[in-house]
């Protein structure tokens, strides 16, 4: 897939997939959740599986972040599970993100440049 295959703010090489459990809740809230969650620059895709109650989200780590996406989920009153497992994932997934963003702003060097060469 090339860059132009994205939704405006997402390039590929920063683009990170999630899979997030929910906490059993009222179905009418995560609708309005899902779509203001797509609202949002930097996400490439989100779908929710009612049945396994799981929110699926593609995003550009470098625009958006886990937390973010929290915060609109905490604004309609959902909440992320609270299992072992769910919260390590949680844990791991802002890890990556956080490494990403601070990769995408490294300005590479090498020490393998040639020197200048001084003229006498």
């Amino acid at each position: 897939m090339s860059d132009l295959e994205h939704r405006v703010g997402v390039r590929e090489v920063n683009l990170v997939v999630r899979h997030l459990k929910l906490v059993p809740q009222d179905p009418t809230q995560i609708t309005p959740a899902i779509d203001e969650i797509d609202k949002l620059y930097g996400l490439d895709a989100v779908s929710y599986d009612p049945k396994t109650q799981v929110l699926n989200l593609a995003y550009d780590a470098t625009h958006l972040n886990l937390d973010g996406i929290e915060e609109v989920l905490t604004r309609f009153t959902i909440e992320i599970s609270h299992d072992w497992w769910t919260h390590f994932k949680e844990g791991y997934y802002k890890y990556v993100d956080q490494n990403v963003k601070d990769n995408a702003q490294h300005e590479p060097w090498s020490c393998h440049t040639k020197p200048p060469t001084h003229k006498r």
